[in-house]
């Protein structure tokens, strides 16, 4: 999920140095996911938390428990993204402050702002119900979900807004957020819709295989 994220940026990026003015486009951008790539450490670590309790508790029949410690994590992630993202819309004018002194980089910065919002907001809750279905056994659909929401959708939509509807970095990145959007939907309605108490005993069923004794595996 990580490498996905970070081949999505440099598709990003990609993207945006073949704009005019791509010098300054990428500085900006640059600027913008530095930051949400500090704040992104915070959703990871949700991301590992979920998918080491989630598992053991499906593990020891705990299905209840497993859906607890998920809507937890979710939460909890997402008021933190919550706070960050209005931290970014408060102080959006100042946000290059530490990267530069560059009065169009700061301006360049300003306009990305609400966009680096939407972008860390999805990305607090995006990763937790990522983690969540991986545990749950869904490595293969939610592999299916991540390739088909950023290259079929976020992909085509960003080079149809930045460069047929000249929007620029601010299309570009509006494309990539809408398939982000989309995945997060997805996502959400997976984990909504998954019944813990099946999960649970599928999983229980596997630890008592796993530890069973050979002879009796035969």
């Amino acid at each position: 999920m990580y490498i996905l994220e970070n081949w999505y940026y440099r598709i990003l990026v990609l993207m945006t140095g073949n704009l005019k003015n791509a010098t300054l486009a990428v500085s900006a951008l640059t600027v913008c996911m530095s930051i949400n790539g500090w704040e992104m450490m915070i959703p990871l670590a949700f991301f590992t938390a979920t998918g080491v309790r989630v598992p053991n508790e499906l593990g020891a029949g705990n299905g209840k428990t497993a859906k607890f410690a998920s809507k937890v994590s979710a939460a909890t992630s997402l008021i933190i993204g919550i706070f960050f993202c209005s931290l970014i819309m408060i102080f959006h004018e100042r946000l290059a402050t530490i990267f530069t002194t560059s009065n169009e980089v700061h301006k360049a910065v300003d306009d990305l702002a609400v966009l680096l919002a939407f972008t860390i907001l999805l990305s607090s809750i995006q990763p937790v119900l990522s983690g969540v279905a991986v545990v749950s056994g869904w490595q293969a659909s939610v592999a299916y979900i991540n390739i088909g929401c950023y290259h079929i959708v976020g992909v085509p939509v960003g080079a149809g807004l930045g460069w047929v509807f000249h929007l620029g970095v601010r299309g570009i990145w509006s494309g990539l957020i809408g398939g982000t959007a989309v995945q997060t939907l997805i996502l959400i309605i997976i984990t909504i819709r998954c019944d813990w108490d099946m999960q649970a005993e599928k999983a229980s069923l596997r630890m008592k295989m796993l530890a069973a004794p050979p002879s009796s595996k035969t």
